[in-house]
Parts: structure tokens; C-alpha cells; sequence
């Protein structure tokens, strides 16, 4: 079974990064399959391929600056890392067999809407790169490392010219370091993955209940106190910012407010509403802190803050939060009722669209456009705040038809442990944002994938942004028609590979887990075992188990990736079969895939039972054993045409419902499909 499964994944990368594209046109998906993602808007075939060797040289010509010269170097490293050749820094022969060609500069802050387009002409004998400034340059550097493959000749890229743009302009990934607090070098190598798939906005949730994570020299209390000692200078700020427009990346802070504040009240309590004394909040969801709207002394403290804040982050927008607010502390505080009767702020709501315009002046004050969640937006919410949409397409047209620029994240809530396919059929355009009009279509973005991270670590973030990330800058970056799931995944599994050599862990960071958890060099037959398990969707995970700020995060549940890729495809392969379309060797991979599940729990019963942690899989091994056992008796079944007799067909269905179910905090995701073989089971002629 091993060989059979090694041998598959070496014929599907071979076979994925064949490149042989007739056909393919502006805006049309290809009708062959290119390694890339996002897709190109436009692709044309050439003849041949370009051979990477030692000659390989490369040039800048036109406009030059020293981040052009700094992305040269970069490509450079990485072609080195994925051929192993040797690659001089300049052409040794005088003549570049890559040229870059780049007609001028970008802005000196990057802005919202720069043109990101680029043109690569690949031919067998030379590369050229052209686009009207460094950004477009950066995305076709790329392109071209996303091209090159094995072939029997060597290392090449295959004649290809690519016309590209992208279809929004904000294409985004916000990862929360409030609730665990991630170092400099996790946003580093985070930063290359977006740089490699074309996203160009982190957002960097800087604050929650959880932590406070910047430093403040005008009120040193915040991080002294919010932060249990984890935070960022403000060197170190300014070198992740240095260190994403270097790829093409504009860093946009968010400071949640007024609410998810506990930790700025733990310094400075006479921001609050309620009495305190505040501690840093240990706990997850929706808590009851909230800033005092009513007190003058608060904006004061404020505009200071946000003139600090302003100053260290040059990008144009500035993100204020403005979620989730339960307004308990104002309920139970006079002072505040005092206030809102006294202005005429009939309720909660009211109130908090009283303390956000007050902030919006602040920030534009500042002179940056304030960004918000969905309840910022009100009937007279300013026309330049851009609002982030968490609650769908409704409230994402809603801000358009007002007169207000929007972006989409419900649907790319990457922490929910959804399929790439459910992300990657989620578009900004749909839903009623299809009804806007042309001019409210406009005023839409783009997206944002969002990493919270109740249930995420420096050691397995990786794995929770990776490679499904890919799949949603694809969304956000390809034509609208571009939208062929099977094509998607094809295409994400190169990537997914690719990724390594960014420095991203997504994939290392699985093996390292489970060697720890079982204290074996190769702990095959749990890696089996994790191979076809995953975490429940959605917030399922904080109803089995109490969580909090202090749980470790180091079993099963929290090594394996959010989505099985082995159990997605068995799934196809049960498909196919019930259908009556699967091929012999179809056929029999089903049937070595449940062999090896039924064998596992053999081999791996005896180690589980060393420590608390794999103590708890003990059930998850048996229960995968005895779904393989009635997948291989529906095989059977279905292979020699017999009709399972209906009390059968109710016991396993019965079984595999409770198979269904989440044992240890993990899905068996093998069960739906074997659910699937013995219904058909009961269908037969």
C-alpha cells in the first residue's frame, strides 16, 4: 500500500506539472493544467521550454531601486533551493538569459489600487519580465518560480506568455497575535507565503482581550502590563513593515476598540466602563470589557494613542475593530445612562456609533482613512470608512449600496477548519453583491482570509493558513470563471510543496508533532491515522473541551492539517464507484486504502496507551478499523453485485453515523464515504 500511495503522489505532481496549454485565452480557465496559483488572466502556449542551468543568468534594465535588486537576489535563492543548481549573482556570459525590464516607481507608501500588472514571455531562449513598476515585477518573479518543473532534459519552464493583472485590489490575510502571541520570525516567513500567491495586505490584529502586542512609549502600561512580556517593539514593527513592502505587501494594523479591550485596562483602568480591578482575560468569546464612550479623558487618551500608532504604521488605512461589543458594562454603569439619555442615544447601539465617529475624526485627524468590522457601519457612517465584512454578503452590499468601500472575510475564516473548495467557491461578488450596480460593484475591495488564533501556536499556524490560503488569493486575483474545484486542488498540492521553500512548516510541522506526541522517529502507523482524521468545522471545538490561554496545544487535533487530503480523495474514489465509473485500479485502490485503515489499529493500539495524550485515540483507531471493515464488506458487495440485506444496511449506516461523530476532538473523515458505499449497497439491481 505504501508503494501504491507513493506512487500515485509522484505520477500526480509529474502529471500536474506538465504544461501543454492549448486553448487558453483571457479569461477563460485553460483546458490543460498549469502549476500556477492564482491562475493568470491571460495565458498563451509557446513551443518548447527554457532549461534552467548553470548559465542561468539574470538582469534588471530600466528603472532599478534597491528593492528590485533585493527581489533579484530573492528569486535567485529560491530558484537555487528548488533546482540545487548553482546560480551566479550577475550573467557571467554579459548576456542575461532573464531580463527584467521595469518602466518606473511604485508609490513610497504603498497605496490601495497601484497597477499590479506584469508581462512574462517565456521562450526557449530567453525570459523577459516586463511591468510598469517593482510591484508587478514581483508578482512575475512568481509566476516564473511557480513554472519551473522536473523534466527528463533538466530543470526548465515551459514556453509560455503571460499577460496578468489582478481582479481586486485589496487581496488580504489578517493574522490575530492578540490571542496568541506569534514572534517576528512567524510573520516573516507568513509574509513570503504571500508574497508567493500574489496577496498584498497583512493585516495584523495587534490586540484583543488576550494581549496587548505592540509598545507604546506614551503609555508603556499597555505592553508592560497587557502583554504577559509578549510584544513587538517598535523596531521590530518597522522591520516587518520594511520586510513586506520588500515583496509587495502594505501592513495594515487593526487596535480592537471599543470593545475586546480587557488587556488596555489592566494598565490604564480608567479607560473602562465597568469598576475592574482587570486582569488579562484567559478565556475565549465575547467578553463584557468595554471602553468608557462617555468620559471625555478617553478620546483624549485616544487621540494620543492613535497619533503614536498613525505615526509608526505609514500605510494610508488604519483598522479600529469595532466588533462584537455586549454592552453590559455600559447597562450597569450610571454614568453611561446618564450620558446616552442625555444625548439622545436610545440604545448600546447608538452608542457605540457615537464613540466610532468620534474615532473616525481622530484617525482622519491622523491623516488616515479608518477601517472597521460590520457594526461600524451605520446610515451616517462616513462614505470613506472601508468596512471589513465578518457577518456576509448582505452587510458587504449594504456598505456598497451606502456609499462605502467594502471587503468580504465571511467565508475565509481560515480558523473554522473548512475545506479549500468551501473557501474557494466564496466570491465578493456574489450573493446580493451581485444585484449592486456597476458603480456599487466598484466599491468592493476585495477580501481577506482571517487567522484567529484561539486554537493556533508559532509551531502549527502554518498548517492553519497553508495551503488553503492559496486557493482564496486565487479568488481574490483570477477572473470570476476561474472556479474549477478539481483544477484547484490539482494545482494546490504543487503549491502546497512549492510553499517549503518559502520556510513555511505547514507541511514539517505535522511530522514534528506526531514524533513528539509518540516519541518514534517514524511513527507510521499514526501518522495512518492522521492521515484521515480532522478538526471539527466551525466553533464545534470549544463545545468538546475547555479551552483557555494556557492549554496546550500538542495533541492530535492541533498537529493534523484542517482539511484530510487522503480521505478527499477516497471520497472521489467512492463516488466513482458508486456511480458505476471507476476503473479497475480505481477499484482496487479503495480497497488497499481500507485494508491499510483496517490494519492500522493493530499496529498502532500498542503504542497509544504511553501517555494521556495518544491515550485519548485509543477509541479514534478502533472506531477508523471498524468503518474499513464495513467499507471493505460494501466493496464486496458492490463488486459482485450482491444486494446487502436491509438489517445489514441499518447496522453499518447506524455505526457510521456514530463514526461520524467527533472522538478526541477529531473527525473520521472515512466514515461519510464508507456511508456512501453502503447505502449503494441496498440500491443494486
Amino acid at each position: 500500500m505504501k508503494k501504491l500511495s507513493m506512487l500515485r503522489s509522484v505520477l500526480f505532481i509529474v502529471s500536474a506539472s506538465v504544461v501543454v496549454m492549448s486553448g487558453a485565452r483571457s479569461g477563460a480557465e485553460p483546458n490543460v493544467l498549469l502549476p500556477l496559483m492564482p491562475m493568470p488572466a491571460h495565458v498563451e502556449a509557446g513551443k518548447g521550454q527554457f532549461l534552467i542551468d548553470e548559465s542561468f543568468g539574470i538582469a534588471l534594465e530600466g528603472y532599478s531601486e534597491p528593492r528590485l535588486v533585493s527581489a533579484k537576489q530573492r528569486f535567485l535563492y529560491r530558484l537555487e533551493q528548488e533546482t540545487g543548481i548553482p546560480l551566479a549573482r550577475s550573467p557571467q556570459s554579459g548576456r542575461a538569459s532573464f531580463v527584467i525590464k521595469t518602466r518606473g516607481a511604485s508609490d513610497p507608501v504603498q497605496q490601495l489600487g497601484e497597477d499590479e500588472s506584469y508581462h512574462l514571455e517565456v521562450t526557449p531562449t530567453q525570459v523577459q519580465l516586463s511591468a510598469p513598476n517593482p510591484l508587478g515585477v514581483l508578482h512575475g518573479l512568481q509566476t516564473f518560480l511557480q513554472l519551473v518543473r522536473i523534466t527528463p532534459q533538466g530543470f526548465s519552464a515551459p514556453a509560455v506568455t503571460i499577460d496578468d493583472q489582478p481582479r481586486f485590489p485589496w487581496r488580504g490575510l489578517m493574522i490575530d497575535v492578540g490571542r496568541h502571541f506569534m514572534p517576528v520570525s512567524v510573520i516573516e516567513r507568513n509574509l513570503d507565503g504571500m508574497e508567493a500567491v500574489k496577496l498584498n495586505v497583512f493585516h495584523w490584529h495587534l490586540s484583543d482581550d488576550q494581549g496587548f502586542r505592540v509598545e507604546s512609549k506614551r503609555f508603556p502600561r499597555l505592553q508592560e502590563q497587557g502583554s504577559d512580556g509578549l510584544y513587538y517593539t517598535q523596531k521590530q514593527i518597522a522591520e516587518v513593515i520594511d520586510y513586506a513592502r520588500d515583496r509587495g505587501i502594505r501592513v495594515v494594523p487593526e487596535f480592537d476598540m471599543p470593545c475586546h479591550t480587557t488587556s488596555w485596562f489592566v494598565g490604564y483602568p480608567q479607560l473602562a466602563s465597568g469598576k475592574g480591578p482587570y486582569q488579562i482575560a484567559t478565556q475565549w468569546g465575547i467578553l463584557d470589557a468595554a471602553m468608557n464612550p462617555a468620559r471625555e479623558s478617553t478620546y483624549q487618551f485616544l487621540d494620543r494613542f492613535l497619533g503614536e500608532m498613525t505615526a509608526l504604521f505609514p500605510d494610508r488605512y488604519f483598522h479600529v475593530g469595532g466588533d462584537e461589543c455586549d454592552g453590559k458594562e455600559w447597562d450597569a454603569n450610571p454614568q453611561i445612562q446618564a450620558f446616552m439619555h442625555a444625548h439622545g442615544l436610545m440604545d448600546n447601539a447608538a452608542l457605540q456609533l457615537y464613540f466610532s465617529s468620534r474615532i473616525q475624526k481622530l484617525v482622519a485627524s491622523h491623516h488616515k482613512v479608518m477601517e472597521g468590522w460590520d457594526e461600524v457601519l451605520q446610515a451616517d457612517t462616513p462614505r470613506d470608512v472601508v468596512i471589513q465584512s465578518w457577518r456576509g454578503d448582505k452587510d458587504l452590499a449594504l456598505a456598497a449600496r451606502q456609499g462605502n468601500r467594502a471587503l468580504l472575510s465571511n467565508g475565509y475564516y481560515i480558523d473554522l477548519n473548512q475545506s479549500a473548495a468551501q473557501h474557494y467557491l466564496v466570491d465578493p461578488m456574489s450573493g446580493d453583491a451581485a444585484s449592486l450596480t456597476p458603480e456599487q460593484q466598484a466599491r468592493i475591495l476585495g477580501g481577506e482570509a482571517t487567522m484567529w488564533s484561539e486554537f493556533v501556536t508559532p509551531e502549527n499556524i502554518d498548517s492553519r493558513i497553508w495551503p488553503r490560503t492559496a486557493a482564496i488569493a486565487e479568488r481574490l486575483w483570477s477572473p470570476r470563471q476561474v472556479r474549477d474545484v478539481d483544477s484547484m486542488y490539482q494545482r494546490l498540492a504543487i503549491v502546497s510543496q512549492k510553499l517549503q521553500y518559502e520556510g513555511l512548516k505547514h507541511l514539517s510541522s505535522t511530522n514534528i508533532m506526531l514524533q513528539r506526541m509518540s516519541g518514534e522517529v517514524d511513527p507510521e502507523p499514526l501518522k495512518v491515522l492522521a492521515s484521515v482524521v480532522q478538526p471539527p468545522e466551525g466553533y464545534a471545538r470549544e463545545e468538546l473541551r475547555s479551552y483557555n490561554t494556557s492549554s496546550a496545544l500538542n495533541r492530535l487535533v492541533d498537529a493534523v492539517p484542517p482539511e484530510s487530503n487522503t480521505a478527499r480523495e477516497f471520497n472521489g474514489l467512492a463516488k466513482l464507484i458508486v456511480a458505476g465509473n471507476a476503473t479497475p485500479e480505481q477499484w482496487q485502490d479503495a480497497r488497499n486504502w481500507l485494508e491499510l485503515w483496517r490494519d492500522n489499529d493493530a499496529k498502532l493500539q500498542p503504542s497509544l496507551g504511553r501517555s494521556e495524550i495518544t491515550a485519548e485515540l485509543i477509541p479514534v483507531s478502533q472506531t477508523l478499523s471498524q468503518v474499513a471493515v464495513i467499507g471493505l464488506e460494501a466493496l464486496d458487495d458492490l463488486q459482485n453485485h450482491r444486494v446487502a440485506s436491509s438489517a445489514a444496511v441499518e447496522k453499518n449506516l447506524e455505526f457510521l453515523k456514530v463514526a461520524e461523530k467527533p472522538q478526541a476532538v477529531l473527525l473520521d473523515m472515512v466514515a461519510p464515504s464508507a456511508e456512501l458505499l453502503v447505502q449503494a449497497t441496498a440500491k443494486q439491481e
